[in-house]
């Protein structure tokens, strides 16, 4: 029996990896500064909203008020789906997610039950794993991470930030993290010319294509389209 598919909220990207996320998955999306990474986030937690999926949004770097003001620009009223009771945005340090691993869930957890979240976004992951300097203890928090999350039977999409969004640099934060699913933005210059595009380096369980694909920023927010990129 196949399992349960979440749908991204990104058009076009589903068909790429069978209908979705599997449902409880943890799901890496790195890339660059501007390659798209908060936007791919907040859509994905969108359409939980839409389905009646609510979803917890967890940032060490942005704002409450310029988050809901700049994603305003493609329609998406956060404010309206948090009266709701769909979405919920909690700015945290690293050092309070560190609390709610040693806690074991703390008011992430206590939020999670009040409105029966079946979404989590962490951006970005690139900040949190900055306080560990060892590798293997580093290793051992994001497993704590992924324990707690699978104890919360929500899907989750973390962001990661990388200096080179280049095969590289991501298989070594997927070694880090041990995600179910890797997707790569990439934000290059090519030519004179800004190129995103998108692939989906890895993801357990569902096969996908060994190819890039470009990724456009529309009134909507981010679509994947059939153009293959070669970078």
């Amino acid at each position: 029996m196949k399992k349960a598919r979440i749908t991204s909220g990104i058009p076009g990207l589903d068909k790429l990896i069978e209908g979705g996320f599997k449902k409880n998955s943890v799901n890496l999306v790195a890339g660059d500064p501007g390659a798209g990474k908060t936007i791919f986030a907040i859509q994905f937690l969108i359409e939980g909203c839409k389905k009646e999926e609510p979803g917890i949004y967890i940032t060490f770097e942005e704002k409450k008020e310029k988050l809901y003001e700049n994603t305003l620009a493609f329609g998406f009223d956060l404010n309206k789906y948090e009266k709701q009771g769909k979405f919920r945005f909690l700015e945290y340090t690293p050092e309070q997610v560190k609390k709610v691993l040693i806690e074991g869930g703390g008011l992430v957890e206590i939020l999670i039950e009040k409105i029966k979240a079946k979404r989590i976004v962490i951006d970005s992951i690139t900040s949190f794993s900055l306080l560990y300097e060892n590798e293997l203890i580093k290793k051992e928090a994001a497993l704590a991470l992924f324990d707690l999350i699978n104890k919360w039977n929500c899907t989750a999409v973390l962001t990661s930030q990388t200096k080179s969004a280049d095969h590289e640099t991501v298989m070594d934060a997927a070694l880090e993290f041990e995600v179910d699913g890797i997707i790569l933005l990439y934000h290059s210059k090519k030519k004179g010319e800004r190129i995103r595009a998108i692939e989906i380096l890895k993801m357990r369980g569902t096969k996908i294509p060994p190819k890039t694909y470009e990724l456009n920023f529309g009134d909507s927010g981010l679509y994947v389209t059939n153009n293959i990129i070669r970078l």
